[in-house]
């Protein structure tokens, strides 16, 4: 009996489709999967804690993609100067950068919240509302019209009060001081009478060794040791009422990042949330260590007084309703900060403990003492 016609006919259709679907298969190149190796412009030296973590990211990058894709870590300065390299990412003239979020102030008004937010929440309630709620999808909406994409993998603690060469007392000793400090915590101590600028932090020592500035603020008491700041400083302040938390990341030019795979990205995002988590175990501990050996050296350790901070805490509200008034989005992503700190804040109250009891002869923690403090 002779075939259907139309059967040989659809079975003709299904062979050549076939044959097409196999040789095009063949035909067509691989998907690409992006650079295998990124340049990377930093803000920070490697030698110390903050450019120590793009070096700790490309090593998890290369775990987490089997040696397949890694960061070169280039010096501030190599590729392009340190602030430049937002602009430089964006434009396409560097393919990447490690930096400190708030340096973009100027540019992208929103990551003065994320750089250096004063009287803000703790680093654990600041990365949960990164990683957990929306920071990082706020954060990314503010750079996508620069065609920079953003992983925020590194977080520092709460930064101290900064490096003085005189006493502070009272609100009335910040009038006339020339501080180095940039973000709205330098807007919080204009309100109270003070100059402020931002120096590169390679030029900081100088700028207080020859007296361009009588004060700085720069990072933990770990980098700050590294710097040399106690040669040049005599007061050490606590604590860091403008940065209680310190973002930094890893910037991508968006058509580079575009090129990687969807697999690829998650690898990116994996090496960038345990470098954050090795940020976070890490920093504490040495921070209370390097204050000790400071002290040692014979720097003055101090807190400011409570009328020195309520005097902060009212410039800041000042400031913060500016802020509110003229930038839509940081409204947005303040609000929005400080609904999920709330959340954490009220679990943790529920879950509040005493201190616990000590055994006879066991050694407790000795506070730092206040210049009111016997």
């Amino acid at each position: 009996m002779p075939s259907n016609p139309s059967h040989t006919f659809a079975r003709s259709l299904v062979a050549v489709g076939i044959g097409a679907a196999v040789t095009a298969s063949l035909s067509a190149p691989a998907l690409a999967e992006g650079p295998k190796r990124l340049d990377v412009a930093s803000t920070f030296s490697t030698q110390n804690f903050l450019g120590e973590g793009a070096v700790h990211l490309s090593e998890e990058l290369e775990k987490a993609t089997g040696g397949e894709v890694s960061l070169r870590v280039h010096e501030p300065g190599d590729l392009v100067p340190a602030f430049e390299v937002f602009n430089s990412v964006s434009s396409g003239a560097i393919q990447a950068g490690w930096d400190w979020i708030g340096y973009w102030a100027g540019t992208v008004p929103i990551t003065n919240l994320y750089g250096a937010l004063p009287f803000g929440p703790t680093p654990e309630a600041f990365m949960s509302w990164m990683w957990a709620d929306e920071g990082t999808e706020l954060l990314q909406k503010a750079y996508d019209p620069y065609g920079v994409k953003v992983l925020p993998c590194f977080i520092s603690p709460q930064e101290t009060g900064g490096w003085y060469n005189k006493e502070i007392n009272k609100p009335e000793d910040f009038q006339g001081l020339s501080m180095r400090i940039s973000g709205l915590g330098a807007k919080v101590l204009n309100k109270l009478g003070a100059s402020t600028q931002l120096v590169p932090g390679g030029e900081i020592y100088l700028a207080l060794e020859r007296g361009r500035v009588d004060a700085t603020e720069f990072s933990v008491p770990q980098v700050d040791a590294a710097m040399g700041f106690d040669e040049v400083a005599e007061y050490y302040y606590f604590p860091g009422w403008h940065q209680s938390a310190s973002w930094f990341s890893l910037l991508i030019n968006q058509q580079v990042w575009d090129q990687y795979s969807d697999e690829r990205k998650a690898q990116f995002e994996t090496a960038c949330r345990s470098t954050l988590q090795w940020a976070m175990a890490e920093a504490p501990p040495e921070q209370v260590r390097t204050i000790h050996e400071l002290e040692e050296k014979g720097v003055k350790v101090r807190r400011f007084p409570d009328e020195v901070i309520s005097a902060l805490q009212d410039a800041w509200v000042e400031v913060r309703q500016e802020e509110m008034q003229n930038n839509p989005a940081f409204k947005e992503a303040y609000e929005s900060l400080m609904k999920h700190v709330q959340l954490i804040d009220e679990w943790y109250e529920l879950q509040a403990l005493p201190a616990p009891k000590a055994i006879q002869g066991e050694s407790q923690p000795t506070p730092v003492k206040g210049e009111g403090d016997a």
